[in-house]
């Protein structure tokens, strides 16, 4: 699930789960390695690759959230997350997996037939630097 070159294609597509998701804040504890899933690329599920910091305020959904590292640095080496966008990568626990799943299940079909990387446009950083789900943006939560 590493993030392949940034040679992407846009192709915005609705986000079947994530907005729905019921995951808490203590799902995930400092230092698990999580994912925030963003698309497809050669028929896998691709994303942005973090490490959990501490608990951080989600402004935009005002829920308990996370600090995350991007070790690649960047321009945003750090976000704050909802909780809801995130997947373990360090452990294999079965809600992460369950999801996981799902996701491949409603989009790796879609896609089959394009080895190009797709970038399904859910999330944008906010000026305060927390990662939002376009789901939360449109006040649907």
């Amino acid at each position: 699930m590493s993030q392949p070159p940034p040679t992407s294609a846009f192709a915005p597509t609705p986000d079947p789960l994530t907005p729905d998701r019921d995951i808490t804040h203590a799902h995930f504890q400092p230092g698990d390695t999580v994912v925030v899933l963003k698309g497809i690329s050669g028929g896998e599920l691709w994303g942005d690759a973090m490490r959990v910091v501490a608990p951080s305020w989600h402004t935009p959904t005002d829920e308990d959230g996370w600090r995350l590292r991007d070790s690649t640095g960047g321009t945003q080496s750090y976000v704050t997350g909802h909780p809801r966008y995130l997947v373990h990568l360090s452990r294999r626990c079965p809600d992460c997996l369950i999801y996981l799943r799902a996701m491949e299940d409603a989009l790796l079909l879609r896609y089959a037939d394009r080895n190009e990387l797709i970038d399904c446009g859910w999330y944008t950083i906010t000026a305060l630097n927390q990662l939002l789900h376009i789901a939360d943006i449109q006040g649907s939560r």
